[in-house]
């Protein structure tokens, strides 16, 4: 099951309506997270277009692929940790509904509000890794082991920046029931 429509996120593509600094947060991420989203889209593509043209490539001309595997990764590391906000934003993850039919909705929207501080929480501490991650793998020069040896610093960045961002989305959208925000 799916989380159904919640009562201050009843269409998801909107920002949230008021003046306040989680309201206005809220807004901003949204256009940062569909500008995110377009360029993620591109990347999905240019994944399939290397990954096909290394089949192609190996198939017809028996040609090496160095590089087109570790690239297609990269891009798909990059597309999937830096969408992860927008998801968060239009509550596109998978929950469990055992409890919803039970639960008046005040009780729902601490239970949600729940959820979200213990994804939150968890979220922090990957973001924190991440960022360690990526630090210790440029300072140290890491590169993958194979013939193109690109920086691993990249895909480690990249899941750092999308870990920090999801974690900024998830903290407005603990903010804004204190800010009597609510999603127009």
């Amino acid at each position: 099951m799916i989380h159904g429509p919640i009562p201050d996120r009843d269409d998801p593509a909107a920002a949230a309506a008021g003046s306040s600094l989680a309201a206005a947060l809220d807004r901003c991420l949204a256009i940062l997270n569909n500008i995110i989203v377009v360029f993620a889209a591109v990347a999905l593509i240019a994944a399939c277009a290397v990954l096909s043209y290394s089949v192609l490539s190996r198939a017809l001309f028996k040609a090496a692929n160095y590089w087109q595997d570790e690239a297609a990764v990269f891009l798909l590391v990059g597309a999937t940790f830096m969408t992860a906000a927008y998801v968060q934003q239009n509550r596109g993850h998978i929950g469990i509904e055992a409890f919803v039919g039970l639960l008046s909705p005040l009780a729902n929207r601490i239970r949600l509000w729940l959820v979200d501080l213990a994804t939150f929480l968890f979220c922090a501490f990957f973001t924190w890794k991440s960022w360690t991650l990526a630090h210790e793998a440029y300072v140290d020069g890491q590169v993958s082991n194979s013939m193109w040896s690109p920086p691993l610093a990249i895909p480690y960045a990249l899941m750092a920046l999308g870990m920090s961002l999801l974690c900024v989305q998830i903290l407005v959208q603990l903010a804004l029931p204190f800010a009597g925000a609510r999603r127009s």
